[in-house]
């Protein structure tokens, strides 16, 4: 064949082939990588009847100090709980009750659907200082939080984010997690394969979702949930509002205001009546006359003619006497 040939033409037929072949290769390989980053994208855990649970607990509710939780309270299958004079709820102290245990079981799907959700991006340092697209992140052991987080939703209040820890999550004193351009807290969500520690004086969001135990130290502010499979929750003056997502705010443009005027002609027609006159009888006719007068003279004679002469009345005699 010619393209074995050693010639010049050859030559060039074989680097046409050559590039022909890396191109498509390379488009292979952006295909792959395309179709493995949209597999990446996080998606909302199916939280079921816990979704409306703040604090929810497996081995009871500790609190000290004056707490305020925005939303659900309870725990199953132990039933202690602990302070909650000082407690404001604002929603329903389930405590134990049937509403409890099934959140519990609910509790457990979102973990797994949790866990589960992939690929991955890996978690290799600390959290703080950093700002991230949305997407899963895994850490294979703990994951620590120092100073802000920052999570950015790129402008779409849909973005979510799954953050996935081996073991426990401790975030420090005063540490932050920062939502910006569309994030919201209620598309943030922590699996924690252990027990979580939230540090003094800091504000979490998300919905934390932890295997074992969850300690809320003092003063802390969560936009999110505190939920617990098999262990304990700890508060200490806290403040915890279970999330709600809004709806994006609608732009509307207004168009143009555009304004006609027209030329308006006004026509009045005036309309003037005339009495009419009967039309006159036309004259008869001489002839017409003649005739008429004709049978009206025969008429008259055979009236004359017909009426009877008046009888004459009798005689009346006068006869003389003397006597």
């Amino acid at each position: 064949m010619k393209l074995f040939e050693n010639g010049p033409r050859a030559k060039r037929l074989r680097r046409n082939a050559t590039t022909t072949l890396g191109l498509l290769v390379l488009a292979s390989l952006l295909a792959l990588t395309l179709a493995r980053a949209s597999g990446a994208a996080a998606t909302a855990v199916p939280l079921g009847t816990s979704g409306s649970f703040a604090v929810l607990a497996g081995a009871g509710i500790t609190n000290t100090g004056p707490t305020t939780i925005n939303g659900d309270v309870g725990t199953y299958p132990t039933i202690t709980m602990v302070g909650t004079s000082s407690m404001t709820v604002n929603g329903t102290n389930h405590a134990s009750d049937g509403v409890t245990q099934q959140a519990q079981t609910d509790l457990v799907g979102a973990y797994n659907n949790a866990a589960a959700q992939g690929p991955t991006n890996p978690i290799v340092a600390d959290l703080g200082g950093q700002s991230l697209s949305p997407g899963v992140y895994n850490s294979a052991s703990s994951i620590g939080l120092t100073g802000a987080l920052t999570l950015n939703g790129g402008g779409d209040p849909n973005a979510v984010f799954v953050f996935q820890a081996g073991s426990a999550l401790t975030t420090a004193s005063a540490s932050s997690v920062v939502l910006i351009n569309g994030a919201q807290a209620c598309n943030v969500f922590w699996q924690i394969t252990s027990s979580a520690t939230l540090g003094t004086g800091s504000t979490f969001r998300g919905t934390l979702i932890a295997l074992q135990s969850i300690t809320v130290t003092t003063g802390v502010t969560v936009d999110g949930r505190v939920l617990a499979r098999n262990g304990a929750v700890t508060l200490d003056t806290d403040t915890i509002s279970r999330p709600g997502c809004s709806a994006p705010a609608a732009t509307t443009t207004a168009p143009a205001a555009t304004t006609t005027t027209a030329a308006t002609t006004t026509t009045t027609t005036t309309t003037t009546t005339t009495a009419v006159p009967p039309k006159p009888k036309p004259k008869p006719k001489p002839a017409a006359v003649k005739a008429a007068k004709v049978v009206a003279k025969a008429k008259s004679k055979a009236v004359i003619k017909k009426a009877p002469k008046p009888k004459p009345k009798p005689a009346v005699q006068s006869f003389g006497f003397t006597g």
